[in-house]
C-alpha cells in the first residue's frame, strides 16, 4: 500500500497556506466558497477554509517537507529512536559496571550463591553452566581491577553519549548528524563483524544489516561526502519543492 506521505503529515500537524503577492499565482492558490475563502495548501494541495499561514513573494514561501522528504525525515526519525533507545540502554550498563567496580566481591559472592541455585535445574535440560561462555565471561569480569572496570564505565558513557547526540540531531534532520552517524556507525563495523566470528547469534546479525543500510541509506539519500552531486545536488533538490510544483501536485498546470 502506498503512502501518501503529505496527506499524513498534514493529518497530524496541520495544513501548510501561504498567499503568494503574484496575483496570478495568488489567485490560482485561492478559492471562494459559500463558507469564506480557502487557500491550497502547500503540502498536500488540498484546499484549506481561512486565511493563508503566511503571505509574500512566491520565492520566499516556506520550504514545506513533502514526498520524499517527508519520507526521508521518518526514516531519519526512525534511526533516531532506535539510537536513543540504544544510548539509554548503555548508560544503564555503564552505571552497573561502575556499581559493580565498587562491590566486586559482593557481587562474586552472590552470583555464586545464584550459580548453585540454578545449576541442577540447567543440568536437567543437559546444559552445563560451568562451561556456559556467557557463565565464563562474566566470572573472567571478577577479576578485572577497579580502575580497568571505571575505564569501561567511562567508555561506555562516551559511546553513550555519541549515540544520545546522533538521535537528537537525525530527529532535527541536521546535517551534521548524518555525518556523525555514518562515520560513527561505519567506524563500529569491523568490530560487530568480528563478534560475528567470534559467536553468531540473530541479534548480532540483525544489528550489524541494520547498520549497514543506516550508513548506505544515509550517505547515499543525504548525498554526503559529495555522493550524487554532494550538497549543492542536495540543497537543489530541496529547493524544487516549489509553489509551481505543488500546483502540479494538486493537478494544476503550472505556467512558465
Amino acid at each position: 500500500m502506498k503512502i501518501d506521505w503529505d496527506r499524513r503529515t498534514c493529518a497530524r500537524r496541520g495544513h501548510a497556506t501561504y498567499a503568494p503577492d503574484e496575483p496570478g499565482l495568488r489567485d490560482r492558490l485561492r478559492a471562494a466558497t459559500g463558507l469564506g475563502e480557502a487557500w491550497r495548501c502547500l503540502r498536500c494541495g488540498d484546499f484549506v477554509l481561512g486565511e493563508p499561514h503566511g503571505a509574500g513573494p512566491a520565492e520566499e514561501a516556506p520550504l514545506v517537507p513533502r514526498g520524499k522528504v517527508l519520507r526521508d525525515l521518518f526514516i531519519l526519525r526512525f534511526l533516531a529512536i532506535e539510537r536513543a533507545v540504544r544510548g539509554v540502554f548503555i548508560v544503564l550498563v555503564a552505571a552497573a559496571v561502575w556499581r559493580f567496580s565498587n562491590s566486586q566481591d559482593s557481587v562474586r559472592r552472590l552470583f555464586d550463591d545464584y550459580l548453585s541455585v540454578f545449576r541442577p535445574v540447567f543440568r536437567h535440560f543437559h546444559y552445563d553452566l560451568d562451561h556456559s561462555p556467557v557463565v565464563g565471561t562474566i566470572q573472567k569480569s571478577f577479576g578485572y581491577k577497579h580502575s580497568t572496570l571505571v575505564l569501561v564505565a567511562v567508555l561506555l558513557l562516551a559511546y553513550a553519549l555519541i549515540e544520545l547526540v546522533e538521535a537528537g540531531g537525525l530527529w532535527y534532520a541536521k546535517r551534521w548528524a548524518e555525518y556523525l552517524t555514518v562515520v560513527a556507525t561505519a567506524a563500529f563495523l569491523p568490530l560487530e563483524v568480528y563478534e560475528l566470528t567470534e559467536h553468531v547469534s540473530w541479534l548480532k546479525i540483525a544489528t550489524l544489516v541494520l547498520n549497514i543500510l543506516a550508513v548506505l541509506y544515509i550517505a547515499l539519500a543525504k548525498r554526503l561526502f559529495g555522493l550524487r552531486g554532494g550538497r549543492a545536488a542536495f540543497d537543489e533538490e530541496r529547493q524544487s519543492a516549489s509553489l509551481l510544483e505543488v500546483e502540479e501536485s494538486a493537478g494544476v498546470a503550472a505556467h512558465a
